[in-house]
C-alpha cells in the first residue's frame, strides 16, 4: 500500500479507467445520483485509492462526513472494540454509552438535552417536530397554524417535508403535495426575517453557511442579528450545523463565530467519525420538554455502537486540535485560491476548511473543472453546476493543501488557455 503522506507523482496521473463495477451499478442501481467516473476501493487519512490503485487527494470528505479522515485509527479501534462488546439494543432499554455521548454533546453545544438519531435529515425532522409542538404547547399558537420560516436556496435534506420548502424546483418535482407552513425568505437578510414573523411563527430554520447552495457565506453579523430578532419575537432559532458543525469552519459550531446562541442545533455527518451515520438534535430544556414517551423515536438512534464512535470522534476533534487546524489551514486555502486569476472564476468564498469557487457558467461549468481535477488526482464535487466546493478532512496538512492549490491553478490555466484559443 502506498504511503498515506506525500504527493502523487506524475506517473500516478492519467485518465480514469472505465469499470465494469460502474456498469453494474448503472444496470441494477437507482439513477438518483451522477457520481464521478471512479470506483474507490481504499481510504487512509486524506487519501483515496481507486480499484486500479490510483491515488486521489480527497478534497470533499463525503460532504464533511469524513472530517476525521478515512479510517482514523482511534475511531476504528473504538468501533471494533464496541462492536465486539455490544452494538445494538434499541431504546427499549438503556445502554452504557449513550449517557456519555448526550452529556458531552449538550456541554459542547451549550444546550441542555440531546435526542440522538442517525442521519442529518432525521435531525432536521426532529427539530421541525419539536418546534411545531413547542409552538402549540408553549407559545400558544392555534392548532394547525404553526409556521417555521426557512431560507431560499436552503438544503436541509430530502424528505417530503423538507423538499416541500426547498426553492430548488428539482428537489420537489413530482413529490407533492407538500406540508404547508414553511414560508421562505432570502438568506443573509435579517430584516426580511423580522418582516416575515407573525404571531403564528414558531421557529426560524437556517444554515450558518449554505453548503449545498454553493458555500454561500452571509454578511458578518447576520446570525447574531437573527438570534436577537428571534428572542425579541419569541421565535425559536434552529441552526442546521450538519455540514458546518464539528469544527468544519474553525469553531465547533459555525454559529459560535458570532456568539449566536440557538434554541436548537442539528448535528450529523462528521459526528460519525467517517464510519457510521450518527446525528442528533440538541436543544434547550424548554424545547425538548415537549416530547413524551411515544411522541418520537428511532430504532437505531442512540445505539451503543454509534454512541461510542461519536464520543470518540468528539474526543479526537479536540485531542488533535482539528478545529484549530481547520481555522488556520482554511485561512491559508482561501487566501491562496483567491490569488488564482482566471476569467472563469467569479468568486472564491468560505470559512475554515469549507470553501467554494463560483464559476462563470457562460464560460464553462463547475463539473468540467471537477472532472479536470479528478484526472489530476484531486477529488472534489460541484453544486448546481456553478460552484466547485472543497471540504477536505480536517487532518489534511499544509503541504497537501499547497499541492491541491497547484493542481487547481493548473486546471484554470488550461481552461483559460482553451478560451483564448477559441477566441
Amino acid at each position: 500500500m502506498k504511503s498515506r503522506r506525500g504527493i502523487p507523482s506524475t506517473t500516478d496521473r492519467g485518465p480514469v479507467a472505465s469499470s465494469p463495477l460502474i456498469k453494474t451499478e448503472r444496470i441494477y442501481g437507482a439513477n438518483n445520483y451522477e457520481p464521478l467516473p471512479v470506483v474507490m476501493a481504499h481510504g487512509e487519512g486524506v487519501w483515496l485509492w481507486d480499484e486500479h490503485g490510483r491515488r486521489y487527494l480527497d478534497m470533499l470528505s463525503a460532504y464533511s462526513a469524513v472530517s476525521h479522515g478515512h479510517s482514523h485509527p482511534r475511531v476504528v479501534r473504538t468501533l471494533i472494540a464496541q462492536a465486539q462488546r455490544l452494538a445494538m439494543t434499541s431504546r427499549a432499554c438503556h445502554n452504557d454509552q449513550l449517557p456519555l455521548l448526550v452529556k458531552r454533546l449538550a456541554e459542547l453545544c451549550g444546550l441542555d438535552r440531546v435526542l440522538p438519531v442517525n442521519t442529518g435529515l432525521e435531525a432536521v425532522e426532529t427539530g421541525l417536530k419539536a418546534a411545531r409542538k413547542w409552538g402549540y404547547r408553549v407559545k400558544g399558537i392555534p392548532e394547525g397554524k404553526a409556521e417555521i420560516i426557512a431560507c431560499e436556496n436552503n438544503f436541509h435534506g430530502r424528505s417530503i417535508t423538507i423538499v416541500g420548502f426547498s426553492s430548488d424546483p428539482q428537489y420537489g418535482d413530482g413529490f407533492g403535495p407538500f406540508a404547508p407552513g414553511f414560508p421562505l425568505i432570502p438568506f443573509g437578510d435579517a430584516a426580511t426575517l423580522e418582516a416575515a414573523i407573525t404571531p403564528n411563527t414558531a421557529a426560524f430554520l437556517v444554515e450558518p453557511i449554505q453548503g449545498e447552495g454553493g458555500i454561500v457565506v452571509p454578511p458578518k453579523g447576520y446570525l447574531a442579528e437573527c438570534a436577537r430578532i428571534c428572542r425579541k419575537h419569541r421565535v425559536l432559532l434552529l441552526v442546521d450545523e450538519i455540514q458546518t458543525g464539528m469544527g468544519r469552519t474553525g469553531k465547533f459550531l459555525a454559529c459560535e463565530h458570532e456568539r449566536a446562541r440557538p434554541d436548537g442545533v442539528m448535528l450529523g455527518k462528521g459526528l460519525g467519525g467517517g464510519l457510521l451515520p450518527v446525528s442528533a438534535f440538541v436543544a434547550t430544556n424548554e424545547v425538548m420538554q415537549v416530547f413524551r414517551p411515544g411522541d418520537h423515536g428511532s430504532t437505531f438512534g442512540g445505539n451503543p455502537l454509534a454512541a461510542a464512535v461519536a464520543l470518540e470522534a468528539l474526543e479526537v476533534l479536540f485531542d488533535e486540535k482539528l478545529i484549530e487546524r481547520s481555522r488556520e489551514l482554511g485561512d491559508h486555502l482561501l487566501a491562496q485560491l483567491k490569488t488564482i486569476k482566471s476569467p472563469l472564476i467569479r468568486e472564491v468564498r468560505g470559512k475554515g476548511l469549507f470553501v467554494g469557487i463560483e464559476i462563470d457558467p457562460r464560460r464553462t461549468s463547475a463539473r468540467t473543472v471537477v472532472d479536470r481535477l479528478l484526472a489530476r488526482g484531486l477529488l472534489s464535487k460541484d453544486t448546481h453546476g456553478t460552484v466547485v466546493r472543497f471540504a477536505p478532512p480536517l487532518v489534511i496538512t499544509k503541504e497537501e493543501i499547497d499541492w491541491a492549490i497547484g493542481e487547481v491553478r493548473a486546471v484554470f490555466g488550461e481552461l483559460g488557455e482553451g478560451l483564448r484559443r477559441a477566441a
